[in-house]
């Protein structure tokens, strides 16, 4: 008599996340044919003045590729959680969404993981990307990690690190470090589903050197330039393009003042002395710092579009044009 074969279930997840960066991760886990049996994201909002409904980059992608979607407004609603049970998902996947109460992440008997951009437990937080930069680190990557409580603390499954260029803003990595994502998440996931995962304590990795990465507000933003024109650099371009480093500017008179968002920038070898004035360099606008002058080479005036600092100059003086301080 021949033997029966037993067939095994396939396993499956449930996608939850809302920006572009969560979308490339779903992308690489829908083609490499892992069975997502729902993907959770944001309620569609009105934005902007036209008040146009916005719906989220996953929501799109998810509908593009007739993927289940849930959109609930609140996590712990007795019918969302009892749809989420029904779908007997093996694992959650976990990409910049938002907080989980604990009935929903300990819901999948695989466990919830999430992806963080960062080498954790290093710069813990909402924007991990942007503080690297800003504290002119020179490496950084992704971790994937099981969720727990506290945020950003789970066991440690896989991490992968990625050099950060000296002159390399956010929008730049934000992008490289989706693409490693990508493929971390996969290899975590497959991992997972055979058993061959060994997380670790986070209380294992030295966190001597920890640094936090909290969310940043536009009063964050405000640059300061009774610092070293490195940091300067470093803070302008760990904010570019967004939510991006800002400066109040007013003439030698005080009566008007102008925010002017600074997005490109360099460093320059030129001392500042006494004169603290604004100058117009061969390359660009030449703002003092503490040292030596930070050469600014995109701009952006309240109310005006993002343009070359030539085009700045084009319509506008900057002859006793001051900073004002903070």
């Amino acid at each position: 008599m021949a033997k029966e074969t037993t067939i095994e279930k396939k396993q499956s997840i449930v996608f939850m996340g809302t920006p572009e960066f969560a979308v490339e991760i779903l992308k690489s886990l829908h083609e490499n044919e892992i069975e997502i049996k729902a993907v959770i994201t944001a309620p569609d909002k009105p934005a902007g003045r036209g008040r146009k409904i916005n719906q989220s980059a996953v929501k799109i992608y998810a509908e593009e590729n007739n993927l289940n979607i849930m959109q609930p407004s609140n996590l712990k609603d007795e019918e969302f959680l009892s749809d989420l049970k029904e779908l007997k998902a093996d694992l959650f996947v976990v990409v910049a969404f938002r907080m989980l109460p604990e009935v929903v992440w300990t819901m999948p008997p695989k466990g919830t993981i999430n992806l963080h951009a960062s080498l954790l437990p290093n710069y813990r937080g909402a924007a991990p990307i942007n503080w690297a930069i800003i504290n002119g680190e020179i490496k950084t990557g992704v971790t994937t990690f099981f969720i727990e409580k506290d945020i950003d603390t789970g066991k440690i499954i896989d991490q992968e690190s990625i050099d950060i260029g000296s002159d390399e803003n956010v929008g730049s990595l934000y992008t490289r470090l989706m693409v490693l994502g990508s493929d971390v998440m996969l290899r975590t996931v497959n991992n997972i589903f055979n058993n061959k995962v060994n997380a670790i304590e986070q209380g294992t990795f030295t966190e001597s050197a920890m640094n936090p990465a909290p969310k940043i507000f536009k009063q964050d933003c405000r640059v300061n330039f009774d610092r070293s024109v490195s940091d300067t650099h470093n803070f302008c371009r760990g904010l570019s393009p967004y939510p991006a480093a800002w400066v109040k500017l007013t003439d030698n008179d005080g009566e008007s003042s102008k925010t002017m968002k600074l997005f490109r920038t360099k460093p320059t070898s030129i001392r500042v002395k006494d004169n603290k004035n604004i100058l117009k360099g061969e390359n660009g606008l030449l703002f003092p710092c503490l040292d030596f002058y930070l050469e600014v080479v995109e701009i952006q005036i309240e109310g005006k579009r993002r343009m070359h600092y030539k085009d700045f100059l084009a319509g506008n003086s900057i002859e006793n044009l001051k900073i004002i301080e903070n």
